[in-house]
Formats: structure tokens, sequence, C-alpha cells
């Protein structure tokens, strides 16, 4: 689960995000950022792996980018199919701690097939038609211009190729999606400080998820983007959302 980072955090109606900034916050969490997460998702986020790398259908011999991926754990679920991986992501920090955990200096060798870059989801490092497969996790949300990253993100695809979005999103009961706010508002800020190595990072999770838009408009956003065939089903009862689209083949 990546979690979003405060932006400009004096004011947090400036919802425009300070990519030095949230990749500075990303690099002091990075080596307990996966525990963290799993704490403060109540374990939720391994179900939300699976089911991602469910969604992406990973097979061996295809080439799939990972972007937003923090330490890799993502990458490696998705390296287990035996499909070439590359996990990106804008933090000097993360990528530096998914090559220790799993790159080639990693006990036991690290994985092969699984390779880190450092990357800005608006201008990406790869040629046109790259990937059979790109994929976003949690990372879509703090980007300073979404829109641009799934442009991005359909221009490395291949023609018939897969897009999976997995983005925190709004709970559709009324009920539950105010039970959800007091968990972020009241439970969230206190567990983050007792065990996050800088709690500063996640006080602006609330803010983001707020303003981020729901499933329907995240949807509009793909499509408008370039991608077909797009889909998505929630999980966790909508507390996040699996977005799905295929890269047309031919002209559109």
């Amino acid at each position: 689960m990546t979690a979003s980072t405060p932006e400009h955090q004096p004011n947090r109606a400036d919802l425009h995000k300070d990519p030095a900034r949230v990749s500075g916050m990303f690099d002091q969490v990075a080596r307990g950022y996966d525990r963290t997460n799993t704490v403060l998702s109540l374990g939720n986020d391994r179900m939300w792996r699976v089911a991602t790398t469910r969604a992406v259908a990973p097979k061996r011999g295809e080439r799939i980018l990972d972007l937003a991926a923090g330490t890799g754990a993502s990458s490696v679920s998705l390296a287990r199919s035996g499909a070439d991986v590359v996990a990106a992501d804008f933090s000097p920090g993360m990528i530096a701690e998914g090559r220790r955990r799993h790159g080639p200096d990693a006990p036991g060798g690290g994985i092969r097939n699984l390779s880190f870059v450092e990357a800005d989801a608006t201008a990406l490092p790869f040629g046109d038609d790259e990937f059979d497969a790109v994929t976003m996790s949690f990372g879509l949300r703090n980007v300073n211009a979404p829109k641009k990253a799934l442009r991005e993100l359909l221009r490395v695809t291949k023609p018939g190729g897969r897009l999976v979005i997995c983005e925190f999103s709004h709970p559709p009961s009324k009920a539950f999606r105010g039970l959800y706010r007091f968990y972020n508002d009241r439970v969230l800020p206190v567990v983050a400080k007792a065990v996050s190595s800088n709690a500063d990072a996640y006080d602006y999770l609330n803010e983001s998820i707020k303003d981020w838009p729901d499933q329907r408009r995240l949807a509009a956003w793909i499509r408008e983007a370039g991608w077909t065939d797009v889909a998505y089903r929630n999980l966790s009862l909508g507390i996040v959302a699996l977005h799905r689209g295929v890269k047309p083949r031919g002209d559109r």
C-alpha cells in the first residue's frame, strides 16, 4: 500500500503536489514503509496486492511495468509469474531499499527477473510500446499531473496491453463511509505516530483521499487518456477500487 504524503503541508487546501517534497517524504519512511502500511491498513494491503496481481495476470515472458512500486513488494508478487518486471518509483530512497531487499546483492542473490528504476510518472524513461502490462498501486494520487501519467502509461504500453490501477476510493455505503472517515480522522494519526519513523509523512493521507476522485470519475479519466474497455471493482467495501483498461490496437 502506498500512502500519500504531505504536499504543501502549511496549506492543505492546496492539493498541487510538490514532487521534491513528496519524494523526500517517501525517502524518509522507506525502511519501515511496508510494515507501517500493513498496520495502518489492518492487513488489507496484502489482500489488495493479491487482487492487483490477479488483475494484471502476469505471464512468463511478458514485460511489466510496476509504477510507484515503492520497495518492490507488489513487483515481487508480479515477478513470481516469471514475467520480466520493472519496479519504478520517483523516490530514490524507496528504490535503494527495494534493491537492498530484492536486488542482486540481496540474500540468496535477489530476484533476477526484477529490476529497479527511478522514474517520474509524467515523463517515463521508456520507449513507446515497451510493456505488455502496466500497473500502479496507490501512487497515482501522489502525482502532480495524474491525467498526464495515465497518458504516459498508455504510451509505453504495447497495443492490446493491459492497465491496472489500484487506488484509494470512496465507499458507496454512507454508513460505512462515516466509519471509514472516523478511522482516518481519529485512529490513523495516532497509530501512525506509534509505528512510523516519520509520522508527518502520513498526515496528508486523509485529506488526499477526500479530494481524490470517486470510482466513476477516475474511470472517466482513464478513458480520456485513451484506454478502452475500462472497468472497475471495489475492494474492502470501496475503500479501494481496482481499475482496468486496455490499449487499443491500431488506429483509434
